[in-house]
């Protein structure tokens, strides 16, 4: 096309670049996995002058293998938070005193907090009691009396 003709090791071997270029830019410890394979195939290319299927057969092995061993270590390592309830928005509000704004009847109704308001289950309690956020059932904030 261009006039340039590169070595089949050398398509794997950029590929494996442009790979963990990818998982840099769109991080999801996904990637990687398939880089590691394109640069494998690429050095066993190179060593041993597979021809392309082969080329194709180990990418594609060393592909699941490289994502089930992967996934397999960070089942078994998963990686720690510094705030484990980053994107548990009801979860963070166990521990807050809050406001009933509809009266709890029948074990439901709806307390303020902050500048929402939110379902919850408790005790009966009138509207303007204070309640403190004990834990979460779905989308529903369990609270008890103060």
């Amino acid at each position: 096309m261009f006039g340039i003709e590169l070595a089949a090791h050398w398509w794997w071997l950029i590929l494996a670049l442009i790979l963990g270029i990818a998982e840099i830019i769109v991080p999801g410890v996904f990637l990687i996995w398939l880089g590691a394979a394109a640069l494998l195939t690429g050095l066993l290319t190179l060593a041993f002058g597979l021809p392309d299927a082969a080329q194709f057969a180990v990418f594609a092995v060393t592909a699941v293998v490289a994502v089930y061993v992967g996934r397999r270590y960070f089942r078994a390592h998963p990686i720690e938070s510094s705030d484990p309830l980053l994107n548990d928005r009801a979860g963070r509000l166990i521990g807050e005193t809050v406001l009933v704004v509809e009266p709890i009847v029948g074990g439901q109704g709806r307390v303020k907090v902050r500048d929402g308001v939110w379902n919850a289950r408790g005790p009966d309690l009138p509207s303007g009691a204070r309640v403190k956020v004990v834990g979460v059932e779905g989308s529903f904030l369990v609270v008890e009396a103060v």
